[in-house]
């Protein structure tokens, strides 16, 4: 049971430090940036279900937040939070947490192109959820329009983490093999 909960804390430590060495990598296109971490996002959920996920994404927002340049081209502190993308900071725990649990509870134990698929839609929801509440957030703090925003802050967006999904799909379910394998090998 302990080297279970060892094994999560470093794969839970691993992927906050993918998250910090991606996002920060961005390309300035207008008030949101295009940057890696929805990728590393997302893959956190996919790799360690949503308890782990959200925490390890969570550790990636707290370092952000205390003055770590882990945010978009390398910003950081609590002024990036309450500025205009800082409510999709704030919910990359909740794209992690919603792709987890869906994922875990759905597709995780399906086979071929139904997991897939479930890989797939969970990933969908949960960046749904950060449009929303990043989105919401921009207009709240920047008082652009809904439509005007959803012009800056997600359609410009779409097709790229489309791509981004499946690039998970891609690598994801070969470490989910050498995951379970080394699991597998510790019993």
């Amino acid at each position: 049971m302990k080297r279970n909960k060892t094994r999560n804390l470093v794969l839970c430590a691993m992927c906050a430090a993918i998250t910090c060495i991606l996002a920060p990598i961005s390309v300035p296109i207008g008030p949101v940036p295009i940057s890696l971490c929805t990728f590393a996002v997302m893959l956190a959920g996919v790799l360690l279900g949503a308890k782990f996920g959200f925490i390890s994404q969570l550790i990636y927002v707290l370092l952000g937040a205390v003055g770590v340049p882990v945010f978009a081209g390398y910003s950081a502190g609590v002024s990036c939070i309450a500025g205009m993308t800082g409510g999709y900071i704030v919910a990359y725990p909740v794209l992690a947490l919603l792709t987890g649990l869906l994922y875990w509870k759905f597709g995780k134990n399906k086979s071929g192109k139904l997991r897939v698929l479930w890989m797939l839609l969970a990933m969908a929801i949960g960046t749904v959820v950060l449009y929303a509440f990043g989105t919401a957030w921009f207009c709240a703090v920047s008082g652009t329009g809904v439509a005007a925003a959803m012009g800056m802050c997600v359609i410009p967006f779409l097709p790229g983490d489309i791509l981004k999904m499946i690039v998970v799909v891609l690598i994801s379910l070969p470490l989910e093999k050498a995951i379970a394998k080394m699991a597998s090998s510790e019993n």
